[in-house]
């Protein structure tokens, strides 16, 4: 009976995990209700703005209030329709930059599209001021002692009639007191902008202005915020990367100013980036995150006011990085001097781990063109990298089966004195050479490589939209045939909890085939819910991204195979094993025929 009680609270727990699992995975991944504003691809609707609660954000971000997406839209057009624009043709960007106020507010991405369809639009990183995705970085200056500066709805003159890596564009304005102010944009193949603010003071006494740089942007946009990936206010503080603020932290204070001097400071996404990076010299700017209400937030330097003399120029440097955190293209910049900006990307604690996983991945997507493929290599490699670990577990264990009579013996000769047994046990494994905990070392071995490819198929952008064969478009995704809507012929998408797809159910069964081969024995109620398990970890895996599944299928092969050869070496194991399982079923069998017999009156 107490075996039965337990096997029912095994079943009813799994249950309960399984009904909870699709609540966790609807709060912590929902699925977006409508399209993004980037990937609509009608004609601009009017749309009254969204009211009421903001939707809870999404993987990837953007817009999801259906107003908001149709507003998008029309504003969008409006707005870069209205002229005063110089555009930027660029590999990495192509947008333009507003001659009103002369701030960047019009970026896209050139190498990354909204979805996997190839007519899908590049990913829109920044949109103009009163937007709904409002998303901008300004460079100006503040008037000091009566100096007027440029502002938001100063309109700039231009020297140049594109913004490319080969030509740079000037924008100038001067003012009624003599002072001209200049901003030089220059970009590079990839998401820097250079931008050399200049004021040149023609006046007859001294002037002085406050240099500042900032980035406006809407939370409305933003990708999910969770333990294991950050997503919002960003910034490197006397060479340390601080994730510990978020949109709310701010909204609730007002401002936040991190402590130390900024390396850089701007806001992220889980696969972009937003950060203004100031020039190494002896003016620091300060540095902090407002918020400015309406969902609204800027990542504000402003540097010390500096006095311009009579006829003289002063001029300073920043840098802007707006674009997709690719790895290679951030150490790259870091190389320039741009201190961690590679650690944008939330590593988390083991990125000493997960970084060489990436590499390794990386370079083998490079060498064979195949991201799926890229994943079978890498298990293939880790496999073969802990084969002699494996062997060294299945001599261990059967070195153990081998001492099981002589431990019997012990535990029999001092079942009175727990103690004592335990010592000569220990003295039997010294003198056998048998280590017990030899067997857990290849699963504790498994756990980091699979959190890192975990984190490595969330995190990077690198493995965004690539696909595998067949149905997998999309690696980074979950599998998107559905067996309970007819892989889509029924117009209805399952729950989480029963979305099980191909790749779930293939892992379902290759988990089944690998506990049939255990060699430990169990009793019956171990052997149900050992029974139980493989189904239970496939409806809790469906969910997770095509290629994490791939992984982990690909492994549980391999150890199949590994486990056949080795039972071919270690014949001894499997014979005792099934000793061992037929005596444990007797003895089952035994108790119940007991428990059956009607007690005598």
């Amino acid at each position: 009976m107490e075996k039965q009680r337990n096997l029912i609270l095994a079943v009813v727990l799994m249950g309960l995990l399984l009904i909870g699992w699709d609540y966790g995975i609807a709060y912590f991944y929902p699925q977006p209700k409508g399209k993004p504003a980037a990937m609509a691809s009608q004609a601009p609707v009017a749309a009254p703005a969204s009211s009421g609660p903001p939707a809870k954000p999404t993987r990837e971000g953007g817009l999801q209030a259906p107003a908001d997406v149709a507003l998008e839209q029309k504003d969008l057009a409006q707005e870069l329709a209205a002229g005063n624009r110089v555009p930027i043709d660029a590999p990495g960007l192509k947008g333009s930059i507003n001659l009103v106020g002369g701030v960047v507010d019009d970026l896209t991405l050139v190498r990354h599209r909204e979805t996997i369809d190839k007519n899908s639009p590049p990913v829109r990183l920044f949109s103009p001021a009163g937007t709904p995705a409002q998303h901008f970085a300004q460079v100006g200056w503040l008037g000091q002692n009566g100096v007027a500066a440029p502002n938001g709805q100063t309109v700039f003159t231009t020297q140049g009639t594109k913004l490319t890596p080969a030509t740079p564009v000037t924008l100038t304005w001067r003012n009624p007191t003599g002072q001209t102010f200049s901003l030089r944009y220059a970009i590079d193949q990839n998401y820097m902008l250079t931008v050399t603010q200049s004021v040149t003071n023609a006046a007859p006494t001294a002037a002085s202005v406050a240099p500042f740089a900032r980035i406006n942007r809407t939370d409305k946009t933003m990708s999910q915020d969770t333990w294991q990936v950050h997503s919002g206010p960003i910034g490197a503080f006397d060479g340390s990367v601080n994730f510990s603020n978020n949109y709310t932290d701010v909204a609730k204070v007002g401002s936040i100013t991190p402590a130390g001097a900024a390396n850089w400071i701007g806001f992220t996404d889980i696969y972009w980036l937003s950060a203004l990076i100031p020039a190494d010299g002896a003016a620091k700017p300060a540095a902090d995150f407002r918020a400015l209400g309406n969902n609204l937030f800027a990542a504000d330097l402003i540097w010390p006011a500096a006095s311009v003399a009579p006829g003289q120029t002063q001029s300073q440097t920043l840098r802007l990085f707006a674009g997709a955190k690719e790895n290679n293209v951030l150490e790259a910049y870091e190389n320039q001097g741009v201190t961690h900006l590679s650690l944008s990307i939330d590593w988390g604690w083991f990125r000493w781990f997960e970084k060489p996983i990436f590499w390794l991945l990386d370079s083998l997507f490079h060498g064979v063109k195949n991201f799926g493929l890229a994943i079978i290599l890498l298990t293939l490699l880790v496999r073969g990298m802990m084969f002699p670990v494996a062997q060294r577990q299945f001599a261990s264990m059967a070195a153990m089966r081998a001492l099981q009579p002589k431990m019997k013996a012990i535990q029999e000769r001092y079942k009175d004195d727990k103690a004592q047994a335990q010592q000569e046990i220990m003295k039997l494994y010294k003198e056998e050479r048998v280590n017990p905990l030899a067997g857990c070392l290849p699963i504790f071995l498994q756990i980091p490589v699979f959190f890192a490819l975990y984190k490595v198929l969330v995190l990077t952008i690198e493995m965004r939209h690539q696909p595998f064969v067949l149905w997998i478009k999309d690696l980074s995704a979950p599998d998107p045939l559905h067996v309970l809507n007819l892989f889509g012929l029924l117009p209805f998408t399952p729950p989480a909890y029963l979305g099980i797809g191909v790749l779930a159910i293939i892992l379902g069964v290759t988990m089944w085939a690998q506990f049939k081969l255990q060699p430990a024995a169990m009793d019956p109620a171990q052997q149900q819910i050992m029974g139980l398990m493989p189904w239970m970890m496939m409806f809790v895996m469906a969910p997770f991204a095509s290629g994490l599944l791939l992984y982990w299928i690909t492994s549980n092969l391999l150890t199949i195979g590994q486990q056949r050869y080795l039972y071919s070496r270690h014949p001894q194991l499997k014979a005792q094993a099934t000793k061992d399982q037929q005596n444990l079923d007797r003895a089952a069998a035994r108790d119940a025929t007991i428990t059956a017999k009607p007690k005598k009156k």
